[in-house]
């Protein structure tokens, strides 16, 4: 599949020869091989690869190294069914928060998307939400939810990854090269 991704952009011009070499990456290719899931096995992540996929996660740049963030990793089946609706029906869920100010959000960003790559290379779907946050932290019916991530009080939750084996394989979407210049 991946050839024939590599051929049909070479094709339409859009990959130089090199490029073309960069692409049979490892890295690169986990990166252009990640989709959005949303439709996940009824198999929860084995603990082990959910350490693997935090550890990925905190290793990200942060601003002056100061890590602010906070990283809640739902593992629990009988908390996860509270929730499992809103986060696409995944067996696991990471909870990414930082602090309220908003000045830190972006090292949390960074921190998903190491976390998102980390899970692909290990078999897993993902997909990132913030549409379940305001239900998750304002929703009464998700207190008890809330009250098990312990969230520090100075931090908010940004948003959610919904991990799990995939049941799906979506195809890519269009990307839009243009928005790319080369400044020489």
């Amino acid at each position: 599949m991946k050839k024939m991704i590599i051929c049909l952009m070479a094709m339409m011009g859009v990959l130089t020869l090199s490029a073309q070499e960069v692409y049979n990456n490892e890295v690169i290719g986990n990166i252009m091989a990640r989709r959005s899931v949303r439709k996940y096995l009824d198999k929860p992540v084995e603990h082990e690869k959910l350490e693997a996929i935090a550890l990925a996660g905190i290793n990200a740049p942060s601003a002056i190294n100061r890590q602010n963030w906070a990283v809640r990793i739902i593992e629990d089946q009988k908390l996860m069914a509270d929730v499992k609706d809103m986060c696409r029906n995944s067996p696991n869920l990471i909870c990414v928060c930082a602090p309220a100010d908003g000045k830190f959000d972006l090292d949390a960003g960074l921190m998903g998307e190491n976390m998102m790559l980390a899970a692909q290379s290990l078999g897993l779907g993902t997909c990132i939400q913030t549409g379940p946050v305001r239900a998750l932290t304002t929703d009464e019916r998700a207190k008890a939810f809330r009250d098990r991530l312990d969230i520090p009080a100075d931090y908010k939750l940004l948003y959610v990854i919904a991990v799990g084996y995939p049941d799906e394989q979506p195809d890519a979407k269009p990307r839009d090269t243009s928005k790319v210049k080369y400044i020489k």
